[in-house]
């Protein structure tokens, strides 16, 4: 099913912005840059909101002005009032599970702990089925570290650019998305780099 909505999680605030746990809001603002999409307050659903043409395609770039933990205030009600399925939604978020410069696609799923991801699916109804950009931060070591971890501190620069740098989709992958040709994008952005060729 073709993709019509594209949230991106974070904490609102400048104290936030360049924290791990805003790497997916990072990534949805660079993304609105990308296809010059202004963000504007929308009050009635809890975000900025924007409204883009990417690749031909007409799809909504949601990023809630809530917590992360009340994401799905914000994905739900747009979703409710513009009739978009969980199946057409991509949510890009920090995954602890992965380095920074690793992301992943996946369709569907649990919320694995994630905060966010639990208050999206809860805004959903219970439903699941929805596409997730996973971008890996790195974990702290210990789970009591995880808080300051996400949120306490701007994460490094390197590691910033590295993470958002690995969840760049190029023309190809962003419109196998779109598309909802959802295996293909994933065989696609999983493949080992191909290896060098010496002439």
């Amino acid at each position: 099913m073709a993709i019509r909505l594209i949230a991106g999680l974070g904490n609102p605030g400048p104290r936030y912005a360049r924290t791990r746990h805003n790497i997916g809001a990072a990534w949805l603002q660079s993304l609105a840059h990308r296809f010059a999409t202004p963000l504007k307050e929308q009050r009635k659903f809890k975000c900025l909101f924007g409204r883009a043409s990417m690749l031909g395609r007409d799809i909504r770039l949601l990023l809630p002005t809530t917590y992360v933990n009340l994401s799905g205030e914000a994905v739900g009600a747009a979703a409710h009032f513009y009739k978009i399925s969980p199946a057409e939604i991509l949510v890009a978020y920090d995954e602890v599970a992965f380095a920074a410069g690793t992301t992943r696609l996946k369709a569907g799923g649990g919320h694995n702990g994630h905060n966010g991801i639990k208050s999206v699916i809860a805004g959903l109804g219970g439903a699941s089925e929805f596409m997730r950009l996973r971008i890996g931060v790195g974990h702290p070591g210990r789970a009591d570290r995880m808080v300051a971890y996400l949120t306490g501190a701007a994460m490094p620069a390197a590691e910033f650019e590295a993470a958002l740098d690995s969840a760049w989709l190029d023309e190809e992958l962003l419109g196998l998305v779109l598309d909802g040709n959802l295996q293909q994008a994933m065989n696609l952005f999983h493949a080992p780099p191909a290896a060098a060729t010496v002439s």
